[in-house]
């Protein structure tokens, strides 16, 4: 009777050890598929007129390295290999075709090729506009691009316009942990605002009022 039980104490303790490593297992694979959709958010999306790309092209003697734009008729003219059209596709996909198209005219080239969209920065920066990024730039670097923001900022409250609506973001968590702007899902077109601070605002009102108090003083005065 104690053989039994130590026997079966034996099965139940291997069956919790053969439980962990499938637990284990499932958080290794959960991890990996939370990898493969972030890659693949950064990777498919698709590109419009005004976005680019980026093209780096080394061993071979022509010069084509260099940002090329998408033009009103959808597609990008680049070097030696033409029009590449966009309407519809990936920018993997896209990237494939460059990368594939110069291979047959170039014997062995080192290609990288990056996407450049466009993004609007707007509010208390310094230098307010439409500036490109390829992705793996980090939100910081967008504000420095746009020349950082002012004293006026309230990074707190940072948010994006995406299509007339309104997006919220932890623009404290993420300047701490440095996401990636493709971590954080924007998207060509974008619209990233940045708010003035209650206070500044508050001491702005508070200027308005007393000068027109003062106005309304100068009056009284020239009225008696």
């Amino acid at each position: 009777m104690l053989l039994v039980n130590r026997y079966n104490e034996m099965i139940y303790i291997g069956d919790e050890n053969l439980m962990g490593k499938q637990m284990k297992a499932i958080q290794i694979l959960t991890g990996l598929l939370m990898m493969f959709l972030i890659t693949s958010q950064a990777v498919s999306q698709s590109m419009s007129p005004g976005d680019g790309a980026r093209v780096i092209i080394y061993n071979v003697a022509d010069e084509i390295s260099g940002d090329y734009f998408v033009q009103q008729n959808g597609a990008l003219q680049l070097p030696y290999i033409g029009l590449v059209y966009i309407e519809g596709r990936s920018y993997q996909n896209i990237e494939k075709e460059i990368i594939h198209r110069y291979h047959d005219i170039y014997r062995e080239p080192e290609i990288t090729v990056q996407p450049l969209y466009r993004v609007n920065v707007l509010g208390e920066v310094n230098s307010p506009g439409v500036y490109y990024v390829t992705g793996i730039e980090r939100l910081s670097d967008l504000l420095a691009l746009a020349g950082g923001e002012t004293e006026a900022a309230n990074l707190s409250n940072l948010y994006v316009i995406r299509e007339s609506v309104k997006l919220e973001i932890d623009a404290g968590e993420i300047f701490r942990d440095g996401s990636q702007l493709t971590d954080l899902g924007l998207k060509s077109g974008d619209n990233i605002y940045v708010p003035r601070k209650a206070m500044m605002s508050f001491r702005n009102a508070s200027v308005l009022i007393s000068a027109a108090l003062l106005v309304v003083t100068s009056v009284g005065v020239f009225s008696n």
